[in-house]
């Protein structure tokens, strides 16, 4: 590598050096982003990229960070471009680290292109609204809260909870519902543990999911820098295959939170002013250019749909995770700590949990024509089940009406056999629908007010026999 022609300026290039940043005097021609090679007074050559640039200084975040720096013998090289992604159709089936760097033990991509990470904004004009119903296997979510073709649904989580065991299970089953359409799973995991890592790993391998599976791993003890770049890495090949190779893809980011608590720490390193809770001002900015990257474009037959996993810190939904992230998707998946007490799984709060595009993708042709009627009765009825339920730790269950213990027990049913199912189960979604029938047989017919008639009479259990 040629160090000879170096912006160096009286033969320093780096003023101070603190954690994982190199301080250097202004550069010139120095872009946002750039990457650089930095040599070493020792002369190892380690790379990084520029984070904040002035006309007084640039910082340099270096990845995998640097234990000893000569301030005098160090050098750094301007590269004149931002992090790319090798990409190319041979991407499907790899497991790369948070660099985009195969670490499945496979020779690297021969690429077809590369690309930048950060990507490029969907034109406003062409975007198609979400629409098309995937199918996860999971009557919580495909029943009540539908993921739908090109939306941002993410899942709310708390430590402890099995969100990973859910991820698993969605990237095991998810598949686009009544069509023979190319599918993809673009799956990272930033700041995970070993553990979880090598959880996810054996998942994939086992199951043959990696077949269609892009994976991007990074770990606690990787640099800080690449939590920050690896969502983006893995929505830039999202795009590929979307946009060049006209599948349909479901990214699954887990766990933000991680992602989050990188920034806060990049920009406590840099002096910044800390907003809420100490995160940066700009933090619904930047998670904002993530999720949006998200959706479906007119003329193109592809589309990219975003599931992120946040664990909630404390439980608290008011966090500032969370919270912003709330206002940038179109609904949240929450999971309840209650109800995974009980042996529920997967713990879904179907009263906190929201999908603002359900209507788009369920209905005829598309899911099946009771499928917004089963939707809301399931709701009212589950909904008057629990205000009894905490009504009879009041007064006693004794106390209720013939009508309310109905109610009652229709309640712990419906968590017994809608909400809870297997790890390894997969309902289609009739599957789904027809248990929700199943309970309602337990209800007086005259009380199943937001169905149509129509649907009673040809899915009403006592009516199909």
């Amino acid at each position: 590598m040629d160090f000879s022609s170096l912006y160096v300026k009286e033969g320093r290039a780096i003023s101070k050096a603190k954690g994982s940043l190199l301080i250097a005097e202004s550069i010139p021609g120095i872009k946002f982003n750039e990457m650089v090679d930095i040599q070493l007074g020792n002369g190892e050559v380690k790379s990084g990229q520029a984070i904040d640039i002035s006309e007084e200084a640039a910082i340099i975040e270096v990845f995998g960070g640097v234990s000893e720096v000569d301030l005098i013998g160090s050098k750094i090289r301007c590269k004149g471009e931002t992090l790319k992604l090798p990409v190319s159709i041979d991407i499907s089936g790899r497991i790369f680290n948070g660099m985009g760097e195969p670490i499945d033990g496979g020779s690297r991509v021969i690429p077809e292109d590369y690309l930048d990470i950060n990507g490029e904004p969907i034109n406003p004009a062409l975007r198609q609204p979400p629409a098309e119903f995937i199918e996860t296997g999971i009557s919580a979510i495909d029943g009540l809260n539908a993921l739908v073709r090109g939306q941002k649904l993410p899942i709310f989580s708390g430590s402890g909870l099995p969100h990973n065991r859910i991820v698993a299970q969605i990237i095991r089953q998810a598949t686009v519902k009544g069509k023979e359409e190319r599918f993809a799973l673009v799956f990272a995991a930033i700041g995970i543990s070993y553990d979880d890592a090598s959880f996810f790993m054996r998942n994939l391998e086992r199951t043959g999911a990696l077949e269609r599976t892009v994976a991007f791993i990074n770990t606690a003890s990787d640099p800080v820098i690449e939590r920050i770049s690896t969502p983006k890495l893995a929505l830039t090949a999202a795009e590929y295959l979307a946009w060049k190779q006209n599948m349909h893809v479901l990214v699954i980011l887990t766990d933000m939170t991680n992602y989050c608590e990188a920034l806060r720490e990049l920009s406590s390193m840099r002096e910044e002013i800390p907003s809420r809770r100490g995160y940066p001002g700009y933090m619904y900015t930047d998670l904002a250019t993530m999720y949006e990257r998200a959706g479906r474009i007119l003329g193109k037959e592809g589309s990219v749909t975003i599931m992120p996993i946040l664990t909630m810190p404390d439980d608290d939904i008011t966090h500032p995770i969370p919270d912003l992230t709330g206002y940038i998707t179109e609904g949240q998946i929450v999971l309840s700590r209650n109800l995974e007490r009980k042996g529920v799984y997967p713990p879904i709060d179907v009263f906190l949990s929201l999908s603002r595009m359900m209507k788009e993708g369920i209905g005829p042709s598309k899911t099946r024509e009771d499928h917004n009627n089963v939707f809301m009765q399931s709701y009212a009825a589950y909904a008057e089940g629990c205000y009894l339920r905490e009504i009879s730790t009041i007064i006693g269950a004794e106390a209720l009406g013939e009508r309310d213990k109905i109610y009652l027990t229709n309640a712990d049913e419906f968590e017994r056999k809608f909400i809870s199912q297997g790890e390894w189960e997969k309902r289609t979604v009739e599957d789904t629908l027809d248990i929700a029938w199943e309970l309602f047989s337990t209800l007086p017919e005259e009380d199943l007010k937001l169905i149509k008639e129509e649907f009673i009479k040809k899915y009403l259990p006592k009516y199909r026999k």
